[in-house]
């Protein structure tokens, strides 16, 4: 017998996982707003120098006198970044071309405010030589979500899911809101950087959560509800910067709702797994009761025991040891494997998603326009990704999204810009395919790790996502040096990671591994046995059927 076991009894997929996974999907939303915010607080303006002499400080000014103190660039546009030192008296066409004796912009510059009224670029002039530092900033938010990722997965195995979680939320509303109304670039950066942290935190104890108390056959719906609250968050994002057009009330429209969050995820219990792999047997029973009561299952949860909770867990318990670190990702050759392929694939992952969904103003149309595009194309890509991992399995389908993702990258490399509206198509399409694998990516990971070391293992791939969502920014400063670098890069490291999904397991309606040793067990039970049959290997798990009836096993299952 195993917990999956243990959680048919109590109600399955009932009105408890039901309401709990409800409750958990708003943060969510919003920390797709915030992994995408940049795309709008950090929009690049319009701009021209401020004349040294009488400026009106607007964009619209006299073209006369204008021609006369900025030069032309090649598209008999007002330079952005020079100006000239005096005026050119000579100078009065369109047509010219005069570039004598000109100079940065000393005084600062002017922007164009139709679209928005205040980004970051426009408050702290990142513009010019300071332009990088626009991606910097973006950089630094991931960094705060690599810290995140590798900090709160192994307290989470410590401490508990719920009070990383909860936690976590506090520092989202806290930071978030210092980062709207605090001057200075540094100290914006310093509380988007803690906002990073912030979101891995709500990220994966969320989805823990989730992941714990639902049985396998409800784990693929789950999780794509989850990534669809994701999508939603990309939506919502374009439709609030196209009411808020100030930067500092976006950044904190989208950081206020989570003290409103902590008013109710207090009553979201811990997960009864965790607390019977750390000995906390009394108050996992406890849950248990709730959770069977709250499902309608009142008989069960009168007698609902100690003994009966713990025989459900007996081999896993058996078999796990005080203490983890993340070296025990490495320690043992299953282990091993999977830990190296998930950091390739959560790289990629990463890395890819972000190259393309932070490019939004590349494209040359409204920038909520791609936004909405972008998320729209999710919905079918991620209806399809949970069909496709229910029915044909994670393993296939992380690859595919993979591969397919960096086919549509590539392409797009070579399509003229002339042809924009194919761009924008490709680049929708191979977003999507790139959210598809986030929706299988983290389902899949946390199925492959056990239970005593969940949260730790995956904390430490889900900080390679990033890693590469931190490196996305910086190499599409590439396109300075060759319009094709960037693609290349994002498009062959999808390629190569999706070729590595092939060397993991399916996990595809198998139950939860719980401890390390379960993992090999399994491996090792299998290779003695041979290949296991058809009917071993496609696993169709109902209320009425028990894991280990399905597989005529008296042990836990060993293919895995």
């Amino acid at each position: 017998m195993s917990f999956d076991d243990l959680l048919l009894k109590i109600g399955g997929l009932g009105r408890f996982q039901i309401f709990s996974i409800s409750l958990l999907l708003l943060p969510m939303c919003f920390l797709g707003c915030h992994n995408f915010l940049q795309n709008f607080t950090a929009i690049v303006p319009l701009h021209r120098c401020r004349l040294s002499w009488s400026d009106n400080q607007t964009m619209i000014y006299d073209q006369g006198l204008l021609l006369a103190s900025v030069p032309l660039d090649g598209n008999q546009k007002p330079e952005s970044c020079q100006r000239y030192t005096e005026a050119q008296s000579a100078v009065w066409s369109l047509n010219s071309t005069l570039y004598n004796n000109t100079e940065p912009c000393k005084d600062g510059w002017v922007y164009d405010k139709s679209v928005f009224s205040s980004t970051i670029v426009t408050e702290w002039d990142l513009v010019c030589d300071m332009r990088a530092m626009r991606q910097l900033a973006q950089s630094i938010y991931m960094v705060g979500v690599m810290v995140g990722a590798s900090a709160i997965g192994p307290l989470s195995d410590k401490f508990g899911r719920r009070s990383l979680m909860i936690s976590s939320n506090v520092l989202m509303a806290v930071s978030g809101t210092c980062a709207a109304f605090l001057p200075g670039f540094a100290s914006y950066c310093f509380f988007r950087c803690l906002c990073g942290m912030a979101s891995s935190g709500i990220a994966l104890n969320s989805m823990s959560l989730k992941l714990e108390w639902t049985p396998p056959n409800g784990r693929t719906l789950f999780a794509v509800l989850f990534s669809y609250s994701y999508t939603c968050g990309q939506m919502l994002l374009a439709g609030l910067a196209y009411i808020t057009r100030d930067w500092r009330w976006l950044q904190f429209a989208v950081s206020a709702p989570f003290f409103l969050f902590l008013l109710y995820l207090w009553f979201i219990p811990e997960s009864a797994r965790w607390m019977i792999m750390r000995g906390r047997s009394r108050q996992a029973l406890r849950n248990l009761k709730r959770v069977a009561a709250i499902n309608g299952m009142r008989e069960v949860a009168e007698n609902l025991t100690e003994e009966v909770m713990n025989s459900h867990m007996k081999y896993e318990k058996a078999n796990v040891k005080s203490t983890y670190t993340p070296l025990d990702l490495f320690r043992t050759p299953q282990m091993r494997r999977r830990t190296l392929c998930l950091l390739l694939v959560w790289f990629a992952t990463g890395f890819g998603f972000y190259g393309v969904a932070l490019d939004l103003d590349n494209f040359g149309v409204s920038v909520f326009l791609v936004q909405v595009l972008f998320g729209a194309m999710d919905i079918p890509a991620r209806l399809i990704t949970g069909l496709s991992m229910s029915y044909i399995g994670r393993r296939v389908t992380q690859s595919v999204s993979l591969v397919l993702a960096g086919l549509l990258i590539l392409t797009n490399m070579f399509i003229s810009k002339d042809m924009n509206t194919w761009r924008i198509a490709l680049a929708t399409v191979g977003k999507g395919c790139l959210a598809a694998t986030f929706t299988c990516v983290f389902i899949y990971t946390e199925e492959l790790f056990p239970t005593v070391i969940r949260q730790t293992g995956l904390g430490f791939v889900y900080m390679n996502a990033r890693i590469g969502a931190m490196v996305a920014p910086l190499v599409l400063i590439l396109r300075e040096f060759s319009p094709f670098l960037p693609p290349v890069c994002f498009g062959a490291t999808a390629i190569l990671a999706g070729s590595v999904t092939l060397l993991l397991p399916e996990t595809h309606n198998y139950p939860l591994p719980e401890s390390v040793e379960d993992v090999e067990a399994r491996v090792r039970r299998k290779a003695s046995k041979g290949e296991m049959s058809k009917e071993e290997v496609v696993l169709i798990i109902s209320p009425q059927t028990t894991c280990t009836d399905k597989l005529g096993l008296q042990d836990p299952p060993t293919d895995l």
